[in-house]
């Protein structure tokens, strides 16, 4: 099996969410709106879910992998709504230009968390429909997490480690430097697995294309009218709306990357003759 050791890697993504978030969540988490427990929760459930994805294959234990496969297509949804409500806090906070830090920040920020919502929806998709190819399944599945790694680890450069900023820029702009320079790290690291297995390496070169597209569209956000414009117009949305089409979809790539999936040979798995059961990530 692909990636024995890859447990280790999403716990220490995990253990990162944990370092970054501690002093803005954990230590308020009675102050903080809901749509950020949303997105706690569901975001570390799909880390804990990929953690024990990836362990019970290795350790031969199918059935458990085959249950968490099919949490995923519950959870999922419930993820990519997490994200939504946290553009929808955000666009509120820009719309009532609640500080002078979000009346700079907040179309970056809300542009960054759309920008993660189409690479999960991407590579979920990916991860479903080349379910029968084990090597390009688990890879699109074990990328997701490096999607949202610049969220806490560019708080871990504000607080900690500030020498990694070699961007240098002043003010509130330090913060998409921060997140620009953790994107660039995780791009280094996609193309690092890409280049150990190249005929396998679609879903690092996916999620390099995400984090690095995430990078340089935060980082000029605010000098780009258009989407200060777009965001505006956005926080003006009803948010029951954006959160619906937030869960369908979450829904609808599950129901497409199942129904058009791949078999070993090319084909779809409708056409395989191949039992739902057997065809469970």
């Amino acid at each position: 099996m692909p990636y024995k050791h890859a447990h280790y890697f999403v716990g220490f993504v995990l253990l990162v969410t944990l370092a970054g978030f501690w002093a803005s969540y954990f230590t308020q988490i009675n102050g903080v709106p809901l749509a950020f427990h949303v997105h706690a929760f569901t975001a570390t459930s799909w880390l804990l879910l990929v953690i024990l994805q990836s362990m019970s294959i290795h350790k031969g234990h199918a059935a458990l992998h085959k249950l968490t496969g099919k949490a995923s297509f519950a959870l999922f949804p419930l993820l990519i709504l997490g994200f939504v409500m946290i553009i929808n806090v955000t666009a509120e906070r820009f719309a009532s230009q609640e500080s002078p830090f979000i009346a700079l920040l907040g179309p970056a920020f809300g542009t960054g968390m759309a920008i993660a919502i189409a690479a999960y929806l991407t590579l979920f998709y990916l991860a479903l429909r080349h379910r029968r190819n084990i090597k390009l399944h688990a890879g699109y599945m074990l990328a997701t997490p490096l999607i949202l790694f610049e969220s806490p680890f560019s708080r871990i450069i504000d607080q900690f480690l500030p020498w990694m900023n070699f961007i240098g820029s002043e003010g509130p702009r330090q913060v998409l430097d921060a997140i620009a320079i953790s994107d660039m790290l995780v791009a280094a690291f996609a193309i690092t697995i890409y280049l150990r297995d190249r005929k396998n390496g679609a879903p690092w070169l996916v999620a390099t294309f995400f984090v690095l597209m995430q990078a340089a569209v935060m980082w000029l956000a605010p000098d780009i009218q258009f989407l200060r414009a777009f965001f505006e117009a956005y926080a003006r949305l009803p948010q029951e709306l954006t959160m619906a089409f937030g869960l369908l979809a979450g829904a609808i790539v599950g129901y497409l990357g199942w129904t058009r999936g791949v078999s070993r040979g090319g084909k779809t798995a409708k056409g395989t003759g191949i039992s739902a059961s057997k065809a469970l990530p």
